[in-house]
């Protein structure tokens, strides 16, 4: 949220700037014409407005250019305006000079005018939704351009009326000293009033929570039934449990992890949120609770079960308690482990329960569930290798979003500052992209980042745009895997990483894709897995 600041100019070394699909307003900065290394700028799904800043035009080096779902206005900089001083040695103006520039997307902006010669090569569909006039695009309804024209003449005669309506000093003095004695009185009968509702309520009892604080200046209700039907277990059972915690892991800033075994013997992972009684308002509170309400509805076999949860006011601590599965991760077992060989026929048994558990998540959950940060070191194996996928960063997600203890309550649900933040765990098409990802660790048997491949999605997607190259992406570990099954699968990548998230098919679809190519019925499954065991004995001997 917020404006882009003038100060992100100083960021001389950056190469990729990517703002996009958020809340941000007010004007491109101009600065950002002082970052010589940008390669690629992106802002596009935002609300800026204003014109382009000609001075994007010194980023020789920019390569991509994307301000598309905007409401930018005037010309490209870089048509016949005389306004725009920027050139180069061959006489080109404004974006004209970025000889470099390969992609640029300026549609469904207002923009006006003519589209600059210097960019005829580019896609008419990178330029549609626009006001040009005079060009082969598809612009905006003329009633849409006009409003918007009449909006911002609106807004420069405001401007001139307030420059010439200033008030003598005088009388701005007055106003001061008149508005600082107003508000001196109105706290002074606040806090008296806060003070006298305390007291009257002190002796109250019942049900529900009221918080209320001066710095919120809200009253708001904890229904203290909200967790009834979600098993409390009590830190002291967790500390025995967990070795005193000591027996860490995983960390971060915001979340410990600990590992324990309870009394009847079943293992668990602890997740215990590192906030401060001062951090943990009645908002964050409320925000937790429906949480663990959200988590406690889960029921799938390849989702790990929420346990309880553990909530204590001295020592403060909110804890989340889940079943953990005891064979590791999916990441340590293609990445870490050595000598711990997935087959073929245990990778797509392992793709399989992912996409049905995903599909459960976003098509059978009402409303749907996204995990926070979907990636192989959150699925967990079984001794069976079956795969449990657990959303710690859910958690983690909770500290570090800022602007929760300020928020309000209507009608009994958090506003509109919360609810965004809920929302964007709810994105199922960032699970896809994942999920995709997933399937190419398991096909490669690399990581999502090495040094050897860099970022596993761009190098995939040199072999994934023909069939013959899909080999290529094979483990080389792996001498068995069955290639229709990789032609099903590498179809489904493709799929799942499109770069536009729109066009991402829903999981039920991939789950679908898959459960019809992918032959895992017991003979098969035999054959491979006979195949695989043949061939490690001959490797051994």
């Amino acid at each position: 949220m917020g404006s882009i600041p003038k100060g992100i100019g100083k960021l001389r070394n950056l190469i990729v700037l990517d703002l996009s699909i958020n809340q941000l307003v007010g004007s491109i900065p101009s600065e950002i014409g002082d970052m010589p290394k940008m390669l690629k700028i992106d802002l596009h799904a935002n609300r800026l407005d204003g014109a382009i800043p000609p001075e994007l035009g010194k980023l020789s080096s920019l390569t991509e250019l994307r301000l598309s779902n905007n409401s930018l206005t005037g010309t490209i900089p870089g048509s016949n305006d005389s306004s725009v001083v920027f050139t180069n040695s061959d006489g080109q103006i404004g974006l004209c000079r970025l000889t470099q520039l390969t992609d640029m997307d300026l549609s469904y902006n207002y923009l006006v005018g003519d589209v600059p010669t210097c960019f005829k090569q580019i896609q008419r569909s990178s330029l549609v939704g626009n006001c040009f006039k005079n060009n082969d695009t598809t612009n905006r309804p003329d009633h849409q351009c006009e409003n918007n024209l009449r909006g911002n003449e609106n807004n420069s005669v405001d401007k001139n009326e307030r420059k010439s309506s200033q008030q003598p000093l005088w009388l701005l003095i007055l106003e001061v000293i008149t508005g600082i004695s107003f508000l001196t009185m109105l706290t002074l009968c606040t806090i008296a009033g806060l003070r006298r509702c305390k007291a009257r309520s002190s002796g109250n009892s019942g049900t529900w929570t009221r918080a209320v604080s001066w710095k919120e200046n809200n009253v708001i209700s904890i229904d203290d039934d909200l967790l009834a039907n979600v098993p409390k277990i009590s830190r002291q059972e967790l500390a025995e449990a967990c070795e005193d915690f000591s027996n860490i892991i995983g960390s971060s800033h915001d979340t410990i992890v600990y590992k324990g075994t309870m009394n009847d013997g079943s293992e668990i992972a602890v997740v215990s949120l590192s906030a401060s009684v001062h951090y943990w308002t009645s908002y964050v509170e409320l925000y937790f609770q429906k949480e663990v309400v959200e988590m406690a509805r889960l029921s799938h076999e390849n989702v790990a079960k929420m346990v309880g949860y553990s909530k204590e006011s001295d020592p403060f601590s909110r804890m989340l308690v889940f079943q953990y599965p005891p064979n590791g991760t999916l990441y340590e077992h293609l990445h870490d482990v050595e000598g711990c060989q997935l087959s073929w026929p245990r990778r797509m048994k392992i793709a399989l329960r992912i996409a049905r558990a995903l599909r459960y998540l976003h098509t059978e959950m009402q409303p749907p569930f996204a995990v926070a940060a979907l990636a192989s070191s959150s699925v967990y194996l079984t001794e069976d290798f079956s795969p449990k996928i657990i959303d710690f960063e859910r958690w983690r997600a909770l500290l570090t979003k800022p602007g929760l203890s300020s928020g309000s309550i209507v009608n009994g649900s958090l506003n509109n500052i919360t609810d965004s933040r809920h929302r964007r765990f709810m994105d199922v098409q960032a699970n896809t992209f994942a999920f995709g990802v997933i399937l190419l660790e398991l096909i490669s048997g690399r990581a999502p980042v090495s040094k050897d491949t860099g970022d596993l999605v761009d190098w995939a997607r040199k072999h994934l745009d023909q069939a013959e190259e899909f080999s290529k992406l094979v483990d080389p570990k792996l001498r068995n895997a069955n290639h229709e099954n990789l032609g099903i699968v590498c179809n489904v990548v493709n799929l799942c990483i499109d770069a536009e998230p729109c066009r991402r098919p829903s999981m039920n679809m991939i789950t679908a894709i898959l459960e019809e190519g992918i032959d895992m019925s017991p003979a098969t499954v035999l054959r491979d897995s006979s195949l695989a065991w043949a061939e490690s004995e001959i490797a051994i001997s």
